[in-house]
């Protein structure tokens, strides 16, 4: 074979093995931003679940409230449940700006209606004993929460 093929050939291998390279590395980047778009639409999608999920259950309340022929006490439990939705979304959007204005990059608080539990997700990778305590204190100082009703759940970024 001639010098000059070989060299060619010899070119053209190193050529390929370039374009591998940056098509690998394109690739990773890619991955790591559809990662990151995940962790930011599992905020998105439960507070938009969350949401539905709430309507309907004031839409089911509203039409006991206002049925003609519903009983006194019936529509006097719908109301009572109504308010105490409505109540519980305020203070989970209330805590969770508190929570995000702590440097969290995202939280989700969800309260429950019977229990009364707090169920608090927070965009974090590696939670802290001191993040989880200021966590655990603006629920504390805001609703009154002992720590036997409170759980917080760390998400962790989807692009380490």
């Amino acid at each position: 074979m001639k010098k000059s093929n070989k060299i060619i050939i010899l070119t053209g291998m190193i050529l390929l093995l370039a374009v591998t390279a940056v098509f690998n590395f394109i690739m990773t980047q890619t991955q790591a931003d559809a990662d990151s778009v995940t962790t930011a639409n599992y905020f998105t999608q439960y507070k938009s679940e969350r949401l539905t999920s709430r309507n309907e259950q004031l839409l089911q309340l509203d039409s006991i409230i206002s049925n003609e022929n519903a009983d006194t006490e019936i529509v006097t439990e719908a109301l009572s449940q109504k308010l105490l939705i409505v109540q519980n979304m305020e203070k989970e959007l209330l805590l969770e700006n508190y929570i995000k204005a702590q440097g969290f990059a995202d939280a989700v608080v969800a309260i429950g209606i019977d229990s009364g539990n707090i169920n608090v997700f927070v965009q974090d990778d590696e939670l802290t004993t001191e993040e989880a305590i200021m966590i655990y204190t603006i629920l504390n100082t805001e609703v009154g929460a002992g720590p036997e009703n409170v759980i917080i759940i760390p998400i962790e970024s989807a692009s380490n």
